[in-house]
C-alpha cells in the first residue's frame, strides 16, 4: 500500500517576497557561520598551505593550467579550487586585507558552504514537501532548518573554514543533485542545468563526481520504480556529453603538457589507488562511516535516522523497491538515495577519511529538516538528550582537558581551562535542548530551538578557541618564516626537519627542503642540497654556498644525529629553532652515518612529495 500523504501533493511555495526574506536570513546565518573572522587566523597545517601556495603561484606566474607548490607540480586535485583562490590572490592590496593569506585561500570554501545553505533553503521554499502525517507545513521554518542542519554539522564547520577543495566539491555536487531532482520532480528546470553543475564538480574533485551522481540516480530510480521516467527527463547521455565538453579540456591540456607524470599521479594515485588500496595509512574498518554519520549530524542524528527511514519508505520485499511517490513529493527519498550513495561508495573504497562524508551532509540536512516536520517524539527527545550530553561534556572540561598531550601544544590544556570558553560552550549547548523542549509541540520550530543556540556556540566559543589553537600551533611557524626573511643570505637554501609544516613555505615565500626525523633524513638533506633541482632551487656545492638555514623542532634537535653540529641559532619560537649550519660539518656527519649503514632515500618515488 502506498503511503498516504497529508495535504496536497502540490504544496504551494512561499510568495516571492517572503521567500526572499527567508533567503536573506539564511544568507546572514551563512555569512556569520563561515565568513565572520575568516581571515583572522593563519593557514592550518598540513594540507591547506599547499593549496594556498599553489593558488598564489598561479596568480603570480600567470600559469593557470598546472598548480605548482614548493617548486614542484601539484597533481592531486583538478584546478577549480586553485582558480578561485588565485582570483583572490590576484586582487591588489594583499598586505592590507589578506595579511595571513587566509581570506583569499578560504573564501571559496566558505562561500561554497553558504551556497549550499541557500540552495537547500530555496529548494524547500519553492517546493515544500508535505509531512507524512497530519501537520501544518511550515516551509520557511523547514527551509532554514535544512540550511542550518547542514551548516552546523561538525564536519562542515571545519572544512568550510579551511583552504582545501572538499567544501567546493560538496557544493558543486549538491547543486548538481538538487537540480537533478528539480528536473525530475517539479520539472522546473531545463534538462541540461544539472550537467553544467556536474562539470564544475568534476573540475573540483575529479571523476568521482560522475560516479556519485550516477549511483544516486540509479538508487532513486530503482526505489521509485521509475528509471525510465528519470532517464527521459534528465537525458543522461546528452548530459554526460555536455559535462565532458565542459570539464575534459583541462584534463586533456594537462595531459598533453605534463604527460605520464600527470596520468600516473592524478588518475593512478589520487583516484584509482585511493579507491582500490589504502594510501597514506588511512586504513579504516568497513563500518567506519557509521560513526562518522552519527558524529556529523550531532545533536540531530536521531532526526536524521528517522528521516532516512521515512524517506526510503516500506520496501515491498517481493520486488524490493518501495511504493513510488509523486515526483514533486519525492525530495526526501531523493535525499535518502543521495546519502546512501555516498555511504555505499566510500564504504567500498579502500582509503577512508572523515572528509569523504562531506558530500552527504547536504542530504543529511534535508532529511533532518523533513523529519522535524513530522514531530516524532522519540527522535526529537533523543536529539535533545544528545544536546544535554554535549553540554555536560563541555562542563566536565576540568576532568578531560588535562589528558590532552600534544608536544606541539604543551600549554593548551592550561589555556583552555583558563579561557572560560568551554564553560561558555556548555551554556550555549545547554540552551539548545531547553528551547527545543519549550517548542517541542510546534514542529519544526523545535529544530530551530536546537539550532540557534548552536549558532551562538560557534560565534562565542568555537571561533575564539580556533584562534587560540592558531596562536599556539600556527603562530610559531609564521614567526620562523619571518626570521628566515630577516636572516637569510642571498641564495642561502632553507630546510625544515622533524615536524614538517608546509606553512613555512607559504609564509616564507621560499623553496623549503623538507625532511623527517630519521638519520637518513640528514643524508637526504646533504645530497639534495648538492643534487636536487626544482623550480626556485638549483644544486649548489659547499664552496658556492657554505651554509644552510634549518628550521628544526626541539625534539628532533635532541636526536643523536643532529647533536654536536655546532649550529648558530638565529631565532626561536615555540618548539622551533632557526639554525644556520655549516655544510662541511653536515657533510662530515653524513659520512659518519653512511659508514654506519645509513642510506639516502630521497630519490625513491613519493606520490605526494612537496
Amino acid at each position: 500500500m502506498e503511503p498516504r500523504l497529508a495535504g496536497p501533493i502540490d504544496t504551494p511555495g512561499l510568495p516571492p517576497r517572503l521567500r526572499r526574506r527567508v533567503l536573506l536570513i539564511t544568507l546572514g546565518l551563512g555569512l556569520l557561520l563561515f565568513v565572520w573572522q575568516l581571515g583572522c587566523t593563519g593557514l592550518v597545517d598540513e594540507t591547506p598551505p599547499l593549496f594556498a601556495a599553489s593558488a598564489r603561484a598561479m596568480a603570480r606566474t600567470g600559469d593557470w593550467l598546472i598548480p605548482r607548490v614548493n617548486g614542484l607540480p601539484r597533481y592531486d586535485k583538478p584546478p577549480l579550487v586553485y582558480w578561485l583562490m588565485a582570483l583572490g590572490y590576484s586582487l591588489p592590496g594583499q598586505e592590507i586585507w589578506n595579511p595571513l593569506g587566509t581570506w583569499a585561500a578560504r573564501m571559496p570554501s566558505a562561500l561554497s558552504a553558504v551556497a549550499v545553505m541557500l540552495a537547500l533553503a530555496d529548494t524547500l521554499l519553492r517546493w515544500p514537501q508535505p509531512p507524512r502525517q497530519p501537520a501544518t507545513p511550515r516551509p520557511a521554518l523547514t527551509a532554514v532548518g535544512a540550511a542550518l542542519a547542514f551548516a552546523l554539522s561538525p564536519l562542515v564547520l571545519l572544512w568550510a573554514r579551511i583552504a582545501v577543495s572538499d567544501a567546493l566539491f560538496t557544493a558543486t555536487l549538491a547543486i548538481s543533485l538538487l537540480l537533478c531532482w528539480q528536473v525530475y520532480g517539479p520539472a522546473a528546470r531545463p534538462w541540461w542545468t544539472p550537467w553544467i553543475a556536474l562539470a564544475a564538480a568534476v573540475l573540483a574533485k575529479g571523476p568521482v563526481a560522475v560516479l556519485l551522481v550516477g549511483l544516486t540516480l540509479l538508487l532513486f530510480g530503482w526505489l521509485q520504480a521509475d528509471l525510465a521516467g528519470l532517464w527521459r527527463r534528465l537525458r543522461p547521455a546528452r548530459g554526460l556529453l555536455l559535462t565532458a565538453l565542459l570539464a575534459a579540456p583541462w584534463y586533456l591540456l594537462a595531459l598533453l603538457r605534463e604527460g605520464r607524470p600527470f596520468w600516473d599521479s592524478f588518475f593512478g594515485y589520487h583516484n584509482l589507488q585511493r579507491f582500490t588500496v589504502v594510501v597514506n595509512h588511512h586504513l579504516q574498518p568497513w563500518w567506519f562511516f557509521g560513526p562518522v554519520l552519527v558524529v556529523a549530524s550531532l545533536p540531530c542524528t536521531p532526526l536524521l535516522v528517522q528521516g532516512l527511514v521515512a524517506a526510503v519508505g516500506p520496501l515491498r520485499w517481493r520486488a524490493l523497491p518501495a511504493a513510488p511517490l509523486p515526483p514533486a513529493a519525492s525530495l526526501g527519498r531523493f535525499a535518502a538515495c543521495w546519502l546512501l550513495a555516498v555511504l555505499l561508495f566510500f564504504t567500498v573504497a579502500a582509503t577512508k577519511l572523515p572528509s569523504y562524508w562531506l558530500p552527504a551532509t547536504p542530504a543529511a540536512g534535508l532529511l533532518v529538516a523533513l523529519a522535524a516536520q513530522r514531530a516524532n517524539r522519540w527522535a526529537l527527545g533523543l536529539s535533545l538528550a544528545l544536546a544535554m550530553l554535549l553540554s555536560a561534556v563541555f562542563a566536565a572540561a576540568p576532568l578531560w582537558v588535562p589528558l590532552i598531550q600534544d608536544p606541539e601544544l604543551p600549554t593548551l590544556p592550561a589555556e583552555l581551562l583558563a579561557s572560560g570558553r568551554l564553560w561558555l560552550a556548555s551554556a550555549c549547548v545547554l540552551l539548545a535542548p531547553l528551547l527545543g523542549w519549550l517548542w517541542r509541540r510546534r514542529s519544526p520550530l523545535a529544530l530551530l530551538g536546537l539550532q540557534l543556540p548552536m549558532v551562538l556556540f560557534v560565534v562565542t566559543a568555537l571561533l575564539p578557541l580556533w584562534a587560540m589553537g592558531d596562536r599556539l600551533r600556527g603562530l610559531p611557524v609564521r614567526q620562523m618564516a619571518a626570521a628566515v626573511g630577516r636572516q637569510a643570505a642571498p641564495r642561502e637554501p632553507l630546510a625544515m626537519v622533524g615536524i614538517l609544516k608546509p606553512s613555512l613555505h607559504y609564509y616564507s615565500g621560499r623553496v623549503v627542503i623538507y625532511e623527517g626525523i630519521s638519520p637518513s633524513a640528514l643524508l637526504n638533506l646533504m645530497e639534495r642540497l648538492e643534487r636536487e633541482r626544482r623550480q626556485g632551487q638549483q644544486p649548489s656545492s659547499i664552496t658556492s654556498q657554505p651554509t644552510v638555514l634549518v628550521v628544526i623542532d626541539q625534539g628532533t634537535a635532541a636526536l643523536p644525529h643532529w647533536r654536536g653540529l655546532q649550529p648558530t641559532q638565529l631565532g626561536q619560537a615555540g618548539l622551533y629553532r632557526l639554525w644556520r649550519l655549516d655544510r662541511r660539518r653536515l657533510a662530515e656527519r653524513a659520512r659518519v652515518l653512511a659508514a654506519a649503514g645509513e642510506r639516502a632515500t630521497w630519490q625513491r618515488p613519493v606520490p605526494e612529495r612537496y
